[in-house]
């Protein structure tokens, strides 16, 4: 059963070179795929201690108390941006927005050049035109998300907290928001977004992919073989997206919408 020694001569050097800093079970997944040389991740890992090749291994990560995913499918998407040189300086630091779904860990993303409204919009539109409109989005307290600011007269009269551009689209398209207290509360998106971070990163390296357009490109591809292989069955089989309603134009509810006052002479500045 022993390995053939030009077979390993030729992995090892791959390692060195194209596979770069890929840990035993990336590389070992690109050897055969990319190479058709067949090697063990435990094979590897071996190879590589003995032969000084350095790679990012996982880190020991506190026991925490782990809340239990949601049953259905839809019920609860988990949202947020994650900043990086996702280009590797081939190209701008930019930020993949990113979501997924808290009972099967179906993930959905594009890359788009800073967080904000309008980011959030384009991906979330992005996530309903494929799947429909979820029950719930649970995302972080960014200044995009949760408004700061004092509630107005009218939203003291309703009762209501004042709300951002993000937080009026999703009310209008009746979605529940729940804001996340820490980074460790929305566990699911986050280490997601590590995982992106070596692998996705890995993958666009060797594409030789460096602009935010072609990284959407290829997103379109790499995702579904992604969600095929990591994604899990829901605990419950329904699936709780809504379709979006005829009546229903996302261009008018995922948009910037400010209020403006008639002036005497009938015109709105």
């Amino acid at each position: 059963n022993r390995t053939l020694d030009k077979v390993k001569k030729k992995a090892l050097s791959l390692c060195r070179n194209i596979y770069k800093g890929f840990s035993p079970t990336l590389a070992s997944e690109k050897l055969f795929e990319r190479d058709k040389i067949k090697v063990s991740r435990e094979l590897l890992r071996t190879w590589f201690i003995k032969e000084h090749i350095a790679y990012a291994s996982r880190k020991a990560r506190p026991h925490r108390n782990w809340r239990e995913r949601k049953t259905h499918y839809g019920w609860m998407v988990q949202a947020d941006g994650s900043h990086h040189d996702w280009f590797e300086g081939r190209g701008p630091w930019c930020v993949l927005m990113g979501q997924i779904d808290d009972a099967t860990s179906k993930v959905s993303a594009e890359f788009h050049g800073y967080e904000g409204t309008l980011p959030f919009m384009a991906s979330f539109k992005s996530y309903i035109g494929a799947k429909g409109i979820p029950l719930s989005v649970y995302i972080d307290r960014h200044t995009t998300y949760k408004s700061n600011g004092k509630p107005t007269i009218e939203d003291e009269l309703e009762n209501r907290e004042p709300l951002t551009q993000v937080g009026r689209a999703l009310e209008e398209l009746g979605v529940d928001v729940i804001f996340a207290h820490s980074a460790q509360a929305k566990g699911r998106v986050e280490r997601l977004f590590r995982t992106f971070q070596d692998r996705l990163v890995k993958e666009m390296r060797l594409r030789k992919i460096n602009t935010i357009e072609d990284g959407n490109r290829f997103l379109k591809e790499y995702l579904p073989v992604y969600n095929k292989r990591f994604a899990v069955p829901a605990a419950k089989a329904a699936d709780l997206h809504r379709p979006l309603p005829k009546s229903t134009d996302l261009n008018r509810t995922l948009c910037v919408k400010t209020g403006r006052v008639l002036r005497n002479d009938f015109t709105v500045a």
